[in-house]
């Protein structure tokens, strides 16, 4: 009877042909009207003539006796129309609900006649057809624009006339003023389509299309102010209290039962648009234009729904899913993204307080962040960062309680945990994970900085930093987010604290800090941290080197993170506050000294006292730790990127040297008088430069005043009382006073260090301190002038000749030849300088160039170390620029370089290597046939020292390996004999050289390496399977890495035969080898074969056209 009651309802629904509607109406709605009195009559006509629809109008009948509302003598042809319309949906509903009792009271089948794989459930008998929906659709679409929508008051929901041009006819074709009143009407077809909406197959069809109609129906029903008109009687116009309290009831009940998402969008429209964009009279339904205006009843009540919506569970991510929902991601998106975090971030007025709003949004908001659908992550990703960040400025005291305090709280268990009874995981990887991604999230990409947000990370940073220091030593996904973290917060932090805070960092405050003792970061399975109790070590020596490395991490860890903020002065702030410390504790070294007297404290005083002293002596190594580590790892442009840093630092250096005059046995030692020579260059540096000082520079520079005066009065050395005041004179004045030693000043060392050798920290720091002008100019790299100095490399060796000569009054007199072999940009092969700085050719002066030359190779056989490296490295950049006494004496200068790869200074050692290495690039054939000997062999020394040579010899091999290019194939083959040869010598550090050179050189043999492909294959495929070091395996596997690298889509060519036997190795590898290194690198290379083998086999499809000339 269901199809028979649906082509009932098709009938009455049916349009009637155009030619018959045109040829005898006039207009539209009377068109309409005579349609629907058309297929009423056409209704009641079939239903009494045709036997097929007998049950349907005895139902229809049975129906009609027992609903209140029918109303015969209606006038209004609309309503007589949905009247039945509502009588048929009605008889529909009451027929599905008995099949469906009968469906589920029907018996199981037996087992004998269980449904087989290939056959089909039974339907229910509410499934309906697609054109049944079709028809039951139409059917609820008259009934909403017949008998709804057209009775609500102005202002409640969307008027007919806003959606279409249908419906705005036929707001002028429905009465008004006939029987049943319009608050009856609405009544009745809102009670029907509630009804229908009982079963689940009729709800779907009703909610999905007509949900904010309904909604809009009983909002009105139940809440519309009364306001009685006139010509009606109370009776007639008035709905009962029971009847508005059911309807109230039946919107609840709507609103809990219905997706959340979509009775938050409905709302949104029933509170209409706002109130300063009223909408045009004339726009049409297909235009877009502004909501209407609600009445205010309305839009308070929509406004209080919404708030019990948005505080109820899972509340504020339907909120955000009913606005964001189908969009794309575009800047609309990013608009409402902010819009709805205003929204969450402002306490409604109809909640009963703001604590207990944000108790229960806060936490919503923060489970927000945890979605990994990509594009749902990035819309909820916004609108929590903005909406908890407008929390923490606009309600910092809920923000902090409700949600700061639950975002960092599995940072602050780590750093207030006790260690009592623990022996299991204290903080799970997941929460650290969750906790370090949300603060990311918030802080870093949010990037709203304010001072309680700032305040309560400050509190972390300490544990942050640990876990940070801890991803460092392992390969760990926290690495970049907590190194973030750390950046943004030193990077918006206020000077003073950053500053202390990276005191704090470095232990150097003598606070602890960071991870509660007793507790320490282990690995995850994930790739994340957790928290662990730390094992206790008995051993009191094992405890204090565990925690001397901890603390040496520490801050190298500090220094690589202060490396990264390279547009920031934070790090020269740092090293000037540090320096400024340092002066400090010269200042009070000579209280210290002084001894107290301690006969006259009790035990306790006496204990404290000498705690005290302890205390302050372990921050003093701190800061001279720290020191010395920024110094080596971090680069003078970023310490010192600016002119005031500079000066900053001078003037700290001034200062120490100012303390340094009050003790005499201070003010002769060689740190002091380097530091004040250090000084002084740097203030004729600046003074004496190419390119002139500015009227703020000599402002900042007026702070050096005091100091240099001070230095003139009271050093113990002549000279220096004289440069210290010529100095002074030149900035008092700004530059009109220049004394005739100001250029002689940035060359200045003390005799007082003649016998001292600096180390090489030391030197490599006044070389990169030297080496370039404070004020940069471009013009000084291209070009010389008569007050340029000269370069560092000269500085030295010249500098040792002054202090052996011990004449204050001859600075600048004496130069050593190697001083003018020049290394500046545009200059001849065989330039040099002369004394005076000026330039002149090879030719005009060949004894000269002669005589230094000669100096130079003296100089790399120096005992000094600082005077060795930089003759070495002289010659190394002679031999670069194609000077003519270098290239005719190529012999001597290798015999130098072989004999100082036995020095067992580093520093020199590299110079001779990297000599070596450009030798060998500029003269392949000879240099290259001599070292190999020298690599075979090793010099006729002692044991040790042969296999030292050795290994840097290799070194050499594979710098002039990487540097022969193209030429690999010519220069090369002899190199590979060498090294497979070395591969079975009997020391294994030398077998594991080979290898690594061998790797570097096959690599870039290309085709030429197919004669020794069998050779090679069998060599590393022995090695892998029998050599007992673990190192010598491990270079094996890798140079069939380096190889399938280098030779990529080619080595299916060149390595065709052997390419299965290294397979084969390398899967032996990954079975059998106990040593996980090597297991790594045989992974590693045969992920490199799988790349090779499937660019092999499935190219990749180029667009291109062959053109092939015919003979």
């Amino acid at each position: 009877m269901t199809s028979a009651i649906l082509s009932a309802l098709s009938v009455l629904t049916k349009p009637i042909g155009e030619t018959t509607v045109h040829g005898t109406q006039h207009t539209e709605q009377e068109a309409l009207t005579a349609a629907l009195q058309a297929n009423q009559a056409l209704l009641e006509e079939r239903l009494q003539t045709e036997k097929g629809l007998d049950e349907v109008r005895s139902l229809r009948e049975e129906v009609r006796a027992g609903v209140p509302w029918i109303c015969t003598d209606t006038e209004d042809v609309t309503w007589s129309f949905v009247q039945e319309c509502l009588l048929l949906l009605l008889s529909l509903a009451r027929n599905l609900t008995l099949q469906l009792e009968l469906f589920n009271q029907a018996p199981r089948p037996a087992k004998s006649r269980l449904r087989t794989p290939e056959m089909a459930p039974p339907l229910p008998p509410d499934v309906l057809s697609v054109a049944q929906q079709k028809t039951l659709g139409a059917a609820l679409q008259f009934v909403v624009s017949l008998g709804l929508c057209p009775y609500l008051a102005p202002g409640v929901g969307v008027p007919l006339g806003r959606r279409s041009a249908f419906g705005k006819m036929v707001e002028g074709l429905v009465c008004h003023d006939v029987a049943p009143v319009p608050e009856r009407r609405l009544l009745t077809t809102t009670a029907v389509l509630l009804e229908l909406s009982v079963l689940s197959s009729l709800a779907t069809m009703v909610y999905t299309r007509h949900l904010g109609d309904v909604m809009a129906a009983l909002c009105h029903l139940g809440y519309r102010p009364h306001r009685p008109e006139k010509g009606t009687t109370k009776e007639e116009k008035e709905l009962s209290k029971e009847e508005r309290k059911n309807c109230r009831e039946a919107l609840q009940k709507l609103l809990g039962k219905v997706y959340q998402p979509i009775v938050i969008k409905e709302l949104l429209i029933l509170q209409g648009g706002p109130k300063q964009a009223p909408p045009s009279p004339g726009t049409s339904g297909g235009n877009r234009s502004h909501l209407s205006q609600a009445t205010p009843w309305l839009r308070c009540l929509c406004g209080q729904l919404l708030s019990e919506r948005l505080m109820q569970p899972n509340g504020v991510q339907s909120v955000v899913r009913a606005i964001l929902e189908g969009g794309a991601g575009g800047e609309s998106d990013w608009r409402k993204c902010d819009g709805v975090a205003r929204i969450l971030a402002a306490c409604p007025q109809q909640s009963l307080s703001p604590d207990s709003y944000y108790s229960q949004v806060c936490p919503q908001i923060l489970e927000l962040l945890h979605f990994r659908d990509k594009l749902t992550a990035q819309q909820f990703q916004r609108v929590a960062t903005r909406a908890a960040l407008t929390m923490v400025q606009d309600r910092p005291e809920f923000a902090l309680q409700y949600l700061l305090t639950p975002l960092f709280s599995s940072l602050h268990r780590c750093g207030q945990m006790t260690g009592e009874g623990q022996t299991q995981v204290t903080v799970e990887e997941w929460e650290l994970t969750r906790c370090v991604e949300d603060v990311f999230k918030i802080c870093v990409v949010g990037n709203s900085p304010s001072a309680p947000l700032l305040k309560v990370l400050g509190e972390v940073i300490p544990v942050l930093f640990d876990l940070y220091c801890f991803t460092k030593k392992n390969a760990s996904h926290l690495r970049a987010p907590c190194q973030e973290i750390l950046l943004w917060y030193l990077g918006n932090s206020e000077l003073p604290v950053a500053l202390s805070t990276l005191q704090q960092l470095c232990a150097m405050d003598g606070g602890a800090g960071g991870v509660a003792s007793g507790f320490h970061f282990t690995p995850g399975s994930e790739g994340g941290a957790q928290l662990t109790p730390s094992e206790t070590i008995s051993d009191e020596d094992d405890a204090l080197y565990e925690r001397v490395s901890g603390e040496q991490w520490r801050v190298e860890c500090l220094a690589q993170l202060l490396a990264e903020m390279k547009d920031s002065d934070l790090p020269g702030d740092f090293f000037l506050e540090l320096l400024q410390a340092l002066t400090c504790w010269a200042a009070e070294e000579e209280e210290e000294e002084e001894e107290e007297d301690t006969s006259a404290m009790t035990l306790l005083q006496l204990e404290q006292h000498m705690l005290g002293k302890v205390t302050g002596r372990g921050q003093k190594l701190a800061l001279l730790q720290v020191l010395a580590v920024m110094c080596e790892a971090l680069p003078h442009t970023l310490m010192l990127r600016k002119p005031t840093q500079v000066v900053e630092f001078i003037v700290a250096m001034l200062q120490r040297a100012c303390v340094g005059l009050d003790q005499v046995r201070a003010a002769e030692g060689p740190v002091e008088t380097q530091t004040l020579s250090m000084g002084m260059g740097l203030v004729a540096t600046l003074l004496s430069g190419p390119s002139p000082l500015s009227a703020e520079d000599y402002s900042s520079m007026s702070r050096l005043l005091p100091p240099l005066e001070e230095i003139s009065q009271r050093h113990p050395e002549v000279v220096i009382q004289e440069l210290a005041s010529d100095l002074r004179a030149a900035i008092a004045t700004h530059g009109a006073h220049q004394p005739d030693n100001l250029t002689r000043a940035t060359k200045y060392q003390s005799p007082k260090t003649d016998n001292k050798v600096p180390t090489k920290k030391n030197f490599m720091t006044q070389t990169r301190l030297y080496s370039h002008p404070l004020n940069n100019n471009p013009s000084t790299h291209t070009t010389q002038t008569p007050n340029t100095r000269a370069p560092i490399q000269t500085c030295i060796p010249n500098l040792r000749t002054q202090s052996r000569s011990g004449d204050g009054d001859s600075l600048g007199q004496k130069t050593l030849p190697s001083q003018r072999v020049s290394s500046g940009a545009g200059q001849g092969p065989a330039a040099v300088s002369g004394p005076d700085g000026g330039q002149s050719g090879g030719r005009g002066d060949s004894s000269s160039s002669s005589r230094a030359f000669s100096d130079c190779l003296l100089g790399a056989c120096d005992p000094e170390v600082p005077t060795r490296a930089v003759a070495l490295r002289t010659l190394t950049r002679a031999i670069q620029n194609g000077d003519r006494e270098a290239l005719q004496n190529q012999e001597k200068i290798l015999t130098l370089f072989l004999e100082n790869l036995e020095h067992e200074d580093t520093f020199v050692y590299l110079s001779a290597i990297q000599g070596l290495a450009v030798l060998a690039d500029f003269f392949p054939e000879r240099i290259l046939l001599r070292l190999q000997e020298e690599y075979q062999s090793g010099p006729s020394s002692q044991r040790e020292r042969s296999l030292e040579t050795r290994l840097k010899v290799g070194e050499v091999l594979m710098r002039a390996s990487r540097a022969m290019g193209d030429l690999a194939p010519h220069h090369g083959r002899p190199l590979i004999g060498v090294f497979l040869r070395g591969t079975r010598d009997e020391d294994s550090s030398v077998r594991a050289s080979c290898l690594s050179n061998l790797g570097e050189l096959c690599q870039r043999l290309n085709y030429a390496l197919g004669p020794w492909a069998q050779e090679l294959s069998t060599c590393l495929t022995a090695l892998i399977k029998t050599e007992k070091e673990a190192e010598v395996r491990r270079a094996a596997v890798h140079v069939i890495a380096l190889l399938l690298r280098g030779l990529s889509d080619k080595a299916t060519e060149v390595l065709s035969d052997v390419l299965l036997d290294l397979y084969r190795a390398l899967k032996w590898v990954v079975r059998s080898d106990t040593d996980d290194v090597t297991v790594l690198h045989a992974q590693l290379a045969l992920e490199e074969l799988n790349d090779v083998m499937r660019r092999f086999i499935f190219p990749a499809q180029k667009l291109e056209k062959k053109i092939v000339v015919l003979p």
